[in-house]
């Protein structure tokens, strides 16, 4: 359990590195946006990092957010991290304002299904592998621009972004390549103007790696353990 008042150092901690790292990089750090990853927090622990300042709650899976979010009476953004199975959509698209992990035709179709039925236009990421390992989710890079253009005639969901997972690795910088192309992937899309299809957020950078990914150009982190852990 972690003791009250550690939650908000943390995220001061945090929060000052977020500036600093994108300082260096020439880039405003009011243009990135925190994620609070909370599948190992409290309701307290939530709580307390809203009044310390936390507008977007990210979770990992929908039965989590679905104890949680009565709980919560503060108005902030959830965000939907985690794998999303299709027979849990129903519940998804009730709850969260920002689905990060589509990455299939099949799950977009029936996001499309379940947000008409709520009259919901629902915002979306696409998920991409680009390391290519067999343990992530996601679609294939060279597959985003057939896949964006399948989906963009879906009316009731809107896709905002791209968001990536990168490798665990004992260096650091490992996954900057990861990160750079998606960053490149996004601005390809950008050039391609499809219809209903903004890349508006790069959702990329965790823990241990969120430094290298504000250099490569996330505006959009999802980080849990330098929020809620002790050290």
């Amino acid at each position: 359990m972690v003791s009250k008042g550690i939650i908000y150092k943390n995220l001061e901690r945090l929060k000052r590195k977020i500036e600093e790292v994108a300082l260096k990089s020439k880039r405003d750090s009011q243009g990135i946006k925190l994620v609070a990853v909370t599948k190992t927090a409290t309701i307290e622990q939530i709580r307390e990092a809203i009044k310390a300042g936390i507008k977007i709650i990210g979770e990992n899976k929908v039965q989590e957010a679905q104890k949680k979010f009565p709980q919560i009476d503060s108005l902030v953004e959830w965000h939907m991290v985690g794998h999303l199975q299709t027979n849990k959509v129903k519940y998804a698209v009730e709850i969260f304002n920002l689905i990060h992990s589509v990455d299939s035709i099949k799950l977009a179709q029936e996001i499309d299904k379940r947000s008409r039925q709520f009259n919901k236009i629902t915002d979306i990421l696409v998920e991409v592998n680009v390391s290519g390992e067999l343990s992530k989710y996601g679609i294939k890079p060279e597959e985003v621009e057939s896949f964006l253009r399948e989906i963009s005639v879906l009316p009731w969901i809107r896709v905002q972004g791209l968001m990536t997972i990168a490798p665990i690795v004992k260096n650091k910088e490992e996954v900057r390549p990861y990160f750079r192309k998606l960053r490149e992937l996004s601005n390809q899309v950008k050039e391609l103007r499809i219809k209903n299809i903004e890349m508006k957020y790069l959702s990329m950078g965790m823990t241990d790696d969120f430094e290298i990914a504000i250099e490569e150009g996330a505006n959009m982190l999802r980080i849990g353990r330098a929020i809620f852990g002790v050290s």
